[in-house]
């Protein structure tokens, strides 16, 4: 646990640089300006004098901690600090107790618990009791949606805060930071500067881990004292093949499939390439994708195409046969056909209808000519009587024959597109209702 005491410790230069460069006043803050400027809500949070319970929800690499920590300075509190991943009941109990001598005192104590989603519903529900006396004020740390991974209970105490990734703008003004007061042995050409904004996707802390490792790295690279440029081709050799932050269960993990999904729902090509690639170079199963490629062939090109499944499920038993990187080729070549096929999310629609009908709907028994009459008991109660065999009548077809349980509402849930050959169906399926219509005027 950190106390009020370790707070803003004077930082030794053998602390790591994400350290070194963590912000000391609110003014040094990069980022999030729509919580922390004039007149927004983090900003008004800190003037207000009086600290109340919240969830900081975003990405890696921030702020979250930092806020916290500033937030416990500027209200003069107690700062007390669990990780959900190192922390037990015994330590929620520690600390508890320690916010409650606190009180005693007459000292706020405000509680920080980083990656908060990584509890329990009962940890979760240990805090409760003391955030509704007042004994602590909350502060959760998480990555994932508190929607799904906070106790309602516990959200319901707490305003949410969304943070965003930095941007290119205030991954730059960090790096000029870091060097201008850190790092100024080092000199950074223009493209490796821009490749290293790239690499860190966001992420404040990355960023500063990597400039770190550089500055290792260029120590013992044999440059000379008096310049030492890092170039382009330098991170090559430094830095790990693995240049991507990515979740693979948390929120930009699912965030990244929906928007490839979307990139074939919406028929672009490129944009559908650019999200397969990007969540491939993250680390993605292959085969996942694969499996979602096939969903994408069902769901939203249909049967406008039906050619789609199969090229989806080629897809993926290549990979299967060939791995990497020709099956990966093979997933390419199944996005892009997905994104430029003819869409129908008809049989998807039609489905989910019949299912919600079928769920609320009575058991209803298969009409007799319907019935299926193996022995000769079943024929002699009717079963499979005045069936008409399709086959046999005029265009294989038994204009105006009811398939449906007596009683049973009309209903027409598979309803074609216009486009590919669902079009090609709707036509069919309107001449054989105009043969019905015939068939019952007779």
């Amino acid at each position: 646990m950190l106390s009020a005491s370790d707070l803003f410790a004077e930082v030794n230069a053998h602390a790591p640089l994400a350290e070194q460069m963590r912000p000391r006043t609110l003014e040094e803050v990069i980022g999030q300006r729509h919580l922390l400027g004039e007149g927004k809500p983090l900003r008004l949070a800190f003037s207000s004098g009086t600290p109340h319970s919240m969830i900081l929800w975003g990405p890696p690499g921030v702020g979250k901690t930092t806020l916290a920590r500033l937030m416990a300075d500027s209200f003069d509190a107690e700062f007390i600090a669990l990780s959900a991943v190192f922390s037990g009941v015994k330590d929620i109990r520690e600390a508890m107790q320690q916010a409650e001598v606190m009180a005693q005192q007459g000292r706020r104590t405000l509680l920080f618990v980083d990656e908060v989603h990584r509890f329990n519903k009962a940890q979760q529900d240990a805090f409760l009791p003391y955030v509704e006396k007042g004994t602590v004020t909350f502060i959760g740390a998480t990555t994932e949606n508190p929607s799904f991974e906070v106790n309602s209970a516990l959200l319901s105490r707490a305003s949410v805060y969304v943070l965003k990734s930095l941007d290119e703008d205030e991954l730059g003004e960090l790096f000029d930071r870091a060097l201008a007061s850190v790092l100024g042995d080092l000199q950074f050409e223009s493209e490796a500067r821009e490749r290293l904004i790239g690499y860190a996707d966001g992420d404040a802390r990355r960023l500063l881990n990597v400039l770190e490792q550089l500055r290792t790295a260029a120590a013992t690279a044999g440059f000379a004292n008096e310049r030492r440029v890092v170039s382009a081709d330098f991170l090559e050799q430094t830095l790990a093949a693995d240049l991507r932050r990515f979740d693979k269960g948390g929120d930009a993990f699912y965030d990244q499939i929906s928007a490839l999904h979307k990139s074939v729902r919406g028929s672009n090509p490129d944009a559908a390439l650019y999200w397969l690639v990007r969540m491939l170079d993250g680390g993605a199963d292959p085969l996942y994708m694969g499996r979602r490629i096939v969903r994408m062939a069902i769901e939203d090109v249909g049967l406008a195409d039906p050619r789609a499944w199969e090229v989806a499920l080629n897809a993926c038993a290549t990979y299967e046969r060939l791995g990497s990187p020709e099956g990966e080729l093979a997933l390419a070549n199944a996005v892009l056909y997905m994104a430029a096929a003819p869409k129908s999310n008809a049989a998807y629609v039609a489905y989910n209808a019949a299912r919600a009908f079928v769920a609320k709907d009575k058991s209803r028994g298969v009409p007799e000519h319907l019935r299926n009459a193996p022995t000769k008991l079943m024929k002699e109660l009717g079963y499979g009587a005045d069936y008409r065999y399709a086959h046999d009548e005029a265009e294989g077809y038994a204009a105006g024959e009811n398939y449906f349980p007596d009683g049973m509402p009309a209903v027409q849930w598979y309803k074609p597109v216009a486009r590919g050959l669902e079009q090609k169906i709707a036509e069919k399926l309107a001449h054989l209702r105009e043969l019905d219509r015939k068939a019952k005027d007779i």
